[in-house]
């Protein structure tokens, strides 16, 4: 039995609702609707429940035991395609934050880069020729391969190392193992000696550094600016049968996003989202990133990074869906999908521009008018109108992908599994 929510006079379906979050930086959106009454002034009774894994929270939605989720931007996608996991059909309005991961490396690892060229310091792309030099080294040794975790094996970071990795002709899938670790304990395997690196979201890349085992080599930011992080996801038919509770989700989770977004509230936040319910780290190491530095190297000073981490500005909170196509692009790119499907009407089925738009509306916000933009061709933020733009959006290897140029973008990749005929052949798509 619904109730009736005071402020807007509708009954929602679900006013009781429990969102699963993984301790990250990037779950405070849904810990500042909880704790700032974003949800309560909407009529929900919320429940954050914290998760131990993205593969335990992707079967949780699918199944009905959470409403909803924090989830990495490529779920979604995914688990619509059977990849990684089960098939659940699931949807995404709103994402819910920019940037925030991070590649380290262990203190040797960095060491022996460092030895082949010092200025692995401040380049990624310097850092992954150095790498690719010492696979070859350690092939001609007969030494094991290089070992490098990621927190899931469809997940946003699974990408970014592999995009880095490619970046300098190294393999993903022959010259490195990838294997999967839970955000949480990525600085322990590394202390422990069972992975050599990581790519992973805030505040665990600081806290291996704070710690003195590794060093930072690549930020997302670095990688691909102001590329999508984090998603609020439902399953579809929640979605479909609980309408305007989900409307109401979305109203609270945007306000908590401008209010994050507000320098003057990063350090308020880092305080609330440290504490032992939810990340349960010092407030130091999460006020870091939070505040907009970049702790790379133990015994330097952190670097500037303003946009570390972004939680509305930009437009940050709108599902582009050729964010969505990009995924899909990684998927082919490493083998993890090989069946032909037509890849417009996949993100269209999984991300919702238009359930964002009447949110945003609601909260009195502009949205884009397009679902699509072009990918690479920024290098500082552009004017969308008086009071909306989108940031800086260049990759690592300076590569431009156009609206409806996906599969040409893809055709383009070094180390490439996909099947482009097979692909063309069911995806028509025009290029602007």
């Amino acid at each position: 039995m619904g109730t009736i929510n005071n402020r807007n006079g509708f009954q929602l379906e679900k006013p009781d609702v429990t969102l699963g979050f993984i301790p990250l930086t990037d779950c405070a959106p849904l810990v500042i609707a909880q704790e700032k009454g974003y949800f309560s002034a909407e009529g929900l009774n919320v429940t954050l429940s914290r998760e131990a894994s993205w593969a335990g929270i992707r079967d949780k939605v699918g199944l009905g035991i959470l409403d909803g989720a924090q989830m990495l931007a490529s779920i979604p996608v995914a688990s619509r395609l059977g990849i990684g996991g089960p098939k659940i059909d699931m949807v995404s309005a709103m994402v819910l934050d920019l940037n925030g991961n991070a590649i380290t490396i262990n203190n040797q690892l960095y060491n022996h880069l460092y030895e082949i060229d010092s200025r692995c310091e401040f380049s990624p792309l310097i850092a992954a020729q150095a790498l690719q030099c010492l696979i070859e080294e350690n092939k001609r040794s007969k030494r094991p391969k290089l070992r490098f975790g990621v927190v899931y094996p469809c997940s946003t970071q699974s990408y970014e190392l592999r995009y880095w990795l490619a970046s300098a002709g190294i393999d993903p899938d022959r010259d490195v193992e990838i294997v999967v670790i839970p955000p949480p304990k990525m600085v322990t395997a590394m202390t422990d000696g069972d992975i050599h690196g990581f790519c992973v979201g805030e505040p665990w890349n600081t806290l291996a550094v704070q710690q003195q085992i590794g060093h930072v080599v690549a930020t997302k930011y670095q990688l691909w600016n102001n590329s999508p992080e984090k998603v609020f996801a439902v399953s579809e038919s929640w979605s479909k049968e609980n309408p305007l509770t989900h409307q109401a989700l979305l109203r609270a989770l945007i306000k908590a996003c401008i209010w994050l977004d507000k320098k003057e509230n990063r350090r308020v936040a880092a305080k609330i989202i440290s504490q032992a319910a939810y990340i349960a780290l010092p407030e130091e190491t999460v006020a870091l990133s939070l505040m907009g530095s970049s702790l790379k190297h133990h015994g330097l000073p952190a670097e500037k990074v303003e946009d570390f981490h972004v939680f509305h500005r930009y437009s940050a909170n709108f599902p582009w869906l050729n964010h969505a196509e990009w995924f899909i692009s990684q998927m082919y790119r490493w083998g993890q999908l090989t069946t032909p499907v037509n890849i417009e009407e996949t993100v269209a089925a999984v991300y919702k521009p238009s359930l964002f738009r009447i949110a945003a509306a609601a909260v009195g916000i502009e949205c884009p008018s397009i679902d699509r933009k072009t990918e690479g061709n920024l290098h500082e933020k552009m004017i969308l109108s008086k009071s909306q733009h989108i940031g800086p959006n260049q990759f690592l290897d300076g590569q431009i992908i156009s609206v409806g140029g996906i599969i040409k973008y893809l055709e383009k990749q070094n180390l490439s599994k996909a099947d482009i005929p097979a692909l063309r052949l069911i995806n028509v798509q025009k290029e602007v």
